[in-house]
């Protein structure tokens, strides 16, 4: 009776154990130690056919219809009678329909009472949807990555102790890191100047029209890698996971060149809103002038025959003399008037501008005024001619001489300096010198007629406005190149004379 018990018993566990095999989830078979399929379980039999014949099979003659055992570096099998334990390998085959399908294959030992191999259970388990979406998932990384990379801004992500975890080709040249670089310690706090990244952080969790976590358009300095502060744009959002902050991200844009750009846009509004001013009072310049004109004319006429009618010894001769000499001063100053609103008519001719700055020196009569100064050329040795009036160029070379002599009270150095520009057909004369400078407030009237700082009677005001003229008239332009407490530099810039496309003397 315990015999037929027993005999029962091991029956039940048999039956047990075929139930749990037939009972797997995936495709199944035993192999014994040669590779031979001793039995396969029914979700074999039914995902390979019923049909074939499985078992007396080797897996290698079932699988592929070959002869020929795989490589070992492809079978797992011999390892696993070699270590006593599972290994699996990741297996691209096809389908009866030719379909790509990915398969794990996973062998596993059956172990005897002493510990060793007596089969091994090779279950075929199909990861097709899960390669496919791990592909996509990998490609979707990947034109993800592309779309970072390629971004014109620049971008940054931290995790939430602020240490970088992405960052763009962009955000290496604004920021002046590599990656590589980034990832060996360095923290969104090195990027800002102290206490900034906390106060973004701040502005980022605070509610806001746009929503808690994200920053909209926002002006800040970063600091890059040479400690250089960079105004940039900057736009911020937090990384939530399952509510939880994991990251920030952070978008920014280069500000350099559109600061520049607006700089130089109101640079040349303000020359333009000048030049219409310049324009406005030398057409009221020139009616004034011819107004004066004719008076003073008839008065110097009259002056002159009463002096000579009268005679030297007469009691108000005096009085005529000086009548005449004021006249004359007043006559010059409609001469300037005249130069600076352009109605003379100048007599060009072509000469080297080193020459006109060398000529315009001797030509001051007062040289004692140079006694405590110190004078610098540094001429340029290219030719540069230029077709200008040379009398009109030199006046007006003098005249910033001697503004410039008087900025520096008599003591100081005084510096001529030449150059050409050869694509733009242009040569430039800078007068520098080391005097007080020129008060902001005063530099859009530096070029307007009477306007002048000297006391009373120490200036008429006329001597850079004639200027302005005198170089517009000769197709040029004159402006201040800098000012400060070390003094001030006028450009003046006239056309390059060329004689011919050929003349390769110029160049």
């Amino acid at each position: 009776m315990a015999k037929k018990g027993k005999a029962v018993s091991l029956m039940d566990e048999k039956d047990w154990r075929i139930r749990i095999f037939d009972s797997l989830s995936f495709p199944t078979l035993i192999l014994n130690d040669n590779k031979t399929i001793e039995s396969a379980n029914k979700v074999f039999y039914r995902k390979f056919g019923k049909e074939k014949r499985i078992v007396g099979k080797k897996c290698h003659e079932l699988f592929y219809n070959s002869d020929k055992p795989c490589p070992p570096e492809e079978c797992p099998f011999p390892k696993v009678l070699a270590d006593k334990r599972g290994h699996s390998i990741l297996k691209k085959v096809r389908g009866p329909d030719g379909r790509e399908i990915w398969e794990d294959r996973v062998f596993s030992p059956i172990l005897d009472d002493d510990g060793e191999v007596m089969y091994v259970m090779e279950s075929v388990r199909d990861v097709t949807r899960v390669k496919t979406l791990e592909k996509r998932l990998t490609g979707m990384q990947e034109f993800l990555e592309r779309v970072v990379q390629s971004s014109a801004s620049a971008i940054l992500a931290a995790d939430r102790s602020g240490r970088i975890l992405v960052m763009n080709r962009a955000a290496e040249e604004l920021f002046g890191y590599t990656m590589e670089e980034a990832l060996k310690g360095l923290t969104i706090e090195q990027l800002y100047p102290p206490g900034q990244a906390q106060k973004i952080m701040k502005m980022l969790r605070e509610e806001k029209p746009g929503g808690r976590g994200k920053l909209p358009s926002t002006k800040i300095t970063i600091i890059n890698k040479q400690g250089e502060e960079i105004p940039v744009e900057m736009t911020a959002a937090i990384i939530y996971s399952q509510g939880e902050e994991v990251a920030t991200t952070g978008i920014y844009n280069d500000l350099r060149e559109k600061l520049e750009i607006e700089r130089r846009l109101k640079q040349a509004q303000a020359q333009l809103a000048q030049s219409e001013k310049m324009a406005s009072l030398g057409q009221l310049a020139a009616g004034v002038a011819h107004e004066i004109n004719n008076p003073l004319g008839g008065i110097l006429l009259y002056a002159n025959l009463a002096l000579e009618e009268l005679g030297a010894d007469h009691p108000v001769a005096e009085d005529l003399r000086y009548i005449v000499e004021d006249a004359n001063r007043c006559k010059e100053i409609v001469k300037s008037l005249l130069a600076y609103s352009r109605q003379t008519n100048p007599t060009k001719e072509i000469v080297q501008i080193n020459d006109l700055v060398e000529n315009s020196l001797t030509l001051i009569r007062d040289q004692t005024l140079f006694r405590n100064i110190k004078v610098v050329k540094e001429l340029s040795g290219d030719m540069m001619l230029v077709h200008v009036d040379r009398n009109q160029i030199t006046q007006v070379i003098i005249n910033l001489v001697m503004n410039a002599l008087a900025a520096m009270d008599g003591k100081g150095t005084l510096t001529f300096r030449t150059y050409r520009d050869k694509p733009a057909r242009k040569v430039y004369l800078e007068v520098s010198d080391t005097g007080c400078g020129i008060a902001e407030e005063n530099l859009p009237k530096i070029f307007d007629p009477f306007f002048t700082t000297k006391e009373p009677g120490k200036g008429t005001g006329l001597g850079l406005s004639t200027s302005y003229g005198i170089i517009k008239e000769n197709g040029g332009d004159i402006s201040v190149k800098e000012t400060g407490p070390e003094g001030t530099t006028f450009l003046v810039e006239l056309p390059l004379y060329v004689p011919s496309e050929d003349t390769e003397l110029l160049y």
